[in-house]
């Protein structure tokens, strides 16, 4: 049975990790020496700039002046919105792994069941992911989240309207400009329910593998079904809180749908990349070419998906 199989690390697997994790340091090492190189060159000219400016106009002058929107330098700004954007690219791993099991309890299909341990053991990412991006969020929230900034809801050169508009998605029930309370409480809802929508779905998922009883397979069905409604709402949500925010002077309303379409087939290509490494180390023995052949038609078709749209919407 697949339940019975459990991965052995092996010395020459964890000498692989343990290189790819330097190589990891060492190139995130590289990325911020260069960054601040160029930057430190960047921001030179930008200050010659910013002087002619200054002479030129009173209202360029009072922000130079306030320096409300400048923040951190330049790379250091690039380190936060590399963070950022990592987090979010890997907790849609995450989820991708629970709404992949929650579709196949969903839809009652069988081909998937000896693969479903490997999206499980991916939405284990989940709540780290949660604790993650709440941390990343008030380390990164002055450099990535320009409608953070308090001055752009007072009365001044500064303000601005459009932003101040949307202010209430923002900071409900709290003033405009302090502390985003409905930002800050929909993300901890979300990793919240999505968590435990993950903890009740393998619960019984595990149970399933014991009891050869169908009572299981219909509670994880119950909570799949439930859960998969949330996440219709939550995910895009979700993106337009943590990226389409990031410019609140711009909206799509095909934002939720573009970033769950990237996760979703960056999740179907990972789990497929663990489908074959496994395969080929001698797991996963039930798994067969028509599984692969299977996800590999989920993540074609949504590729091709992707670009129609894509070129429809832009038409």
């Amino acid at each position: 049975m697949v339940a019975e199989e459990k991965y052995i690390f092996t010395s020459e697997t964890k000498k692989k990790l343990l290189y790819m994790a330097l190589a990891g340091i060492i190139l995130f090492a590289a990325g911020v020496y260069l960054a601040m190189s160029s930057s430190s060159h960047g921001e030179a000219h930008a200050s010659v700039v910013a002087d002619k400016m200054i002479v030129s106009t009173d209202v360029v002058s009072v922000s130079e002046e306030t320096g409300e929107h400048h923040g951190s330098p330049v790379w250091l700004k690039r380190i936060y919105t590399s963070l950022w954007q990592n987090n979010i690219f890997f907790t849609g791993l995450g989820l991708i792994g629970l709404f992949f099991v929650a579709i196949q309890y969903a839809a009652s299909a069988g081909w998937s069941a000896p693969l479903k341990r490997i999206p499980l053991a991916i939405g284990h990412w989940i709540p780290i992911s949660g604790i993650l991006m709440l941390g990343l969020w008030f380390l990164v929230k002055g450099d990535v989240f320009h409608w953070t900034h308090a001055n752009l809801y007072e009365e001044g050169p500064t303000f601005d309207h459009i932003i101040n508009g949307k202010s209430a998605f923002f900071f409900w029930p709290m003033e405009a400009g302090g502390f985003p309370l409905f930002f800050v409480l929909r993300m901890v809802i979300f990793f919240g329910l999505w968590y435990m929508f993950f903890l009740w779905i393998k619960k019984e998922m595990l149970a399933e593998d014991i009891d050869g009883s169908t009572s299981h397979w219909f509670a994880a069905r119950k909570y799949s079904a439930i859960f998969l409604v949330f996440f219709a709402v939550s995910s895009s949500m979700a993106a337009w809180d943590w990226v389409m925010s990031i410019d609140t002077h711009w909206f799509s309303t095909m934002m939720g749908w573009y970033v769950f379409a990237s996760w979703w087939v960056s999740g179907l290509a990972f789990i497929t990349l663990i489908a074959v490494y496994l395969k080929e180390a001698g797991y996963l023995k039930q798994v067969n070419s028509n599984h692969l052949h299977d996800l590999g038609k989920f993540i074609l078709h949504l590729v091709f998906s992707g670009h129609t749209s894509g070129s429809v919407s832009l038409c």
